[in-house]
């Protein structure tokens, strides 16, 4: 890769992009009207476009399920209307030279019964928690999983009706796919609990389902993380070996690419290599991966203990980035909160002026600009 490498084109079959830059997938909470991404939702991501985005990923978006929400506000992915508003969406991020992917996604038990506009529907999980331990939340029956998976291929294929380019599943922060991937909220008796292999099952099965849907050469993405919402400190997998077992079924499964969220890109994720998650994700599969954690910002957004919750941060070197990206650890670098404040971010870096960039800034996420 040249000195350049986050302005190097990517192709991967029908997925061809004028970068290495994907936007990170953010929830943003800006579609009140009966979950429909309105004129200011695509005004948002066509300026992330037209700022030189190479791959839009939209903040999470819910799979037609009842219990797939568990925040107000969020758009959905489901119904005419709804698919309606991503249409536009899509045909303006088109219209900037960008493409773009919905995360698709399920929050399983991390919905609270009461939450708007489905009130009493109860959060699903495999063993009804969403914390270890204490089982407060619905659990899923065969049936309940069943119709999870197919809502999730729906969700795909209504992407790829639509125009998207391609689709990213959310399996990552403690949310459904990852509830099953997590040993410390699936302690169900069946196939779908007990070793990593199995615990992976549900995730296989959406894929294998998506992958039906859409066909052979729609990418498909997955967005998957050790730590948790629930618990910052969890780890999927402790070895490269264990690692190994965890990934290659999703791969099998029909994964394209890799989205390997961590806090703080730079960190290596196993002692004697300095390779990061995406790095060795991209080793083992073969694959792509997307690196993301605190790209160009110099603090990540989740607390250490004793901090406080929400961190404000300022614009940081690429150096370290660049270097790991020109070593080819991984193939792709999502951007998150710096471009909540800079949607000509990309733009910037490119022209070299980062002294233009703005800091990241709480009063940023009160409106959709």
């Amino acid at each position: 890769m040249t000195d350049n490498a986050l302005f190097q084109p990517f192709n991967l079959g029908n997925l061809q992009l004028k970068n290495r830059i994907v936007m990170a997938p953010m929830t943003r909470n800006f579609s009140p009207n009966d979950n429909i991404p309105g004129d200011n939702v695509v005004d948002y991501y066509r300026r992330r476009a037209e700022g030189g985005v190479g791959l839009v990923i939209t903040e999470g978006t819910c799979v037609g399920h009842e219990g797939a929400s568990g925040y107000p506000g969020v758009p959905y992915f489901y119904g005419e209307e709804r698919l309606a508003g991503w249409k536009k969406v899509v045909d303006a991020v088109h219209g900037a030279g960008g493409k773009i992917a919905p995360q698709l996604w399920h929050v399983g038990a991390v919905r609270k019964s009461g939450t708007a506009p489905e009130g009493d529907v109860p959060g699903y999980g495999p063993s009804g928690m969403n914390v270890p331990g204490k089982v407060n939340r619905h659990v899923m029956t065969q049936q309940d999983i069943d119709d999870v998976v197919d809502a999730f291929a729906q969700a795909a294929a209504d992407a790829k009706a639509i125009g998207c380019d391609a689709v990213e599943l959310h399996g990552a922060h403690g949310y459904l796919i990852d509830q099953f991937f997590w040993e410390g909220t699936n302690q169900r008796e069946d196939h779908y609990a007990g070793s990593i292999e199995n615990r992976g099952r549900f995730a296989v099965e959406v894929i294998s389902a998506v992958r039906a849907a859409v066909g052979p050469d729609f990418p498909v993405i997955l967005r998957w993380s050790q730590w948790k919402q629930q618990d910052y400190t969890a780890r999927l997998a402790v070895t490269p070996e264990e690692l190994e077992r965890f990934l290659m079924p999703l791969s099998d499964a029909g994964v394209d690419i890799f989205h390997c969220s961590q806090r703080r890109f730079w960190e290596p994720e196993f002692e004697g290599s300095e390779l990061n998650l995406a790095g060795w994700t991209q080793q083992i599969t073969g694959k792509p991966a997307i690196t993301v954690g605190s790209v160009g910002l110099d603090a990540d957004f989740t607390p250490k203990p004793g901090e406080a919750h929400f961190k404000e941060a300022d614009p940081a070197s690429l150096d370290t980035l660049l270097h790991r990206l020109h070593q080819d650890e991984f193939e792709l670098v999502a951007v998150g909160r710096a471009l909540i404040s800079n949607p000509d971010w990309v733009n910037l870096v490119q022209a070299k002026r980062m002294d233009d960039l703005k800091s990241f800034r709480k009063e940023h996420l009160g409106t959709l600009v």
